[in-house]
């Protein structure tokens, strides 16, 4: 089975990683929290936006990148709005790791210049400054998920009072 990994760089707010839970619950995404982060892991707010959903997570927290990096082996994107490259053009292999940075400041600098390959970047207008990190997330999910022909995912649904044709 394909795997993903979404990896959260010292997230701030509360209810964004608890939307990007329920996006991994949904798909069967790995969650990575490296820390610190702006909220305690037994926040209501981000325990509300999770919903119901928590027990369908494999979410593992780290110290810092370095704890991180001596843990996990993969090909890293990195998600920015200051990279050269679309994400939409980019092939992602199984078990590769998405990056995202805090709400504030992004990814660090020196890691993107280090790795300008992959950095990748979500098209918008000029003058937005970025989406919301939940947005992010959700959009770099499922583009991954849509090139791998969405493995393991049902993809039909069903109507509650009526039947399909």
């Amino acid at each position: 089975m394909a795997m993903l990994n979404v990896v959260l760089v010292e997230p701030e707010i509360p209810q964004n990683a608890g939307n990007i839970a329920r996006t991994c619950a949904a798909t069967g995404a790995r969650m990575h929290i490296i820390r610190p982060t702006g909220f305690e892991v037994d926040d209501k707010k981000l325990k509300r936006a999770g919903l119901d959903y928590w027990h369908y997570m494999d979410l593992t927290y780290y110290d810092n990148l370095e704890d991180f990096y001596s843990k996990n082996k993969g090909e890293y994107f990195y998600f920015t709005t200051k990279a050269q490259h679309t994400h939409s053009d980019v092939a992602y292999p199984d078990n590769c790791y998405l990056f995202f940075g805090k709400e504030t400041a992004g990814l660090p600098e020196e890691l993107l210049y280090n790795n300008p390959d992959r950095c990748v970047r979500l098209p918008m207008m000029g003058d937005i400054r970025s989406l919301n990190l939940s947005n992010a997330v959700a959009v770099g999910v499922y583009e991954v998920l849509r090139q791998w022909d969405y493995p393991t995912l049902q993809n039909y649904g069903q109507l509650t009072k009526y039947k399909w044709n």
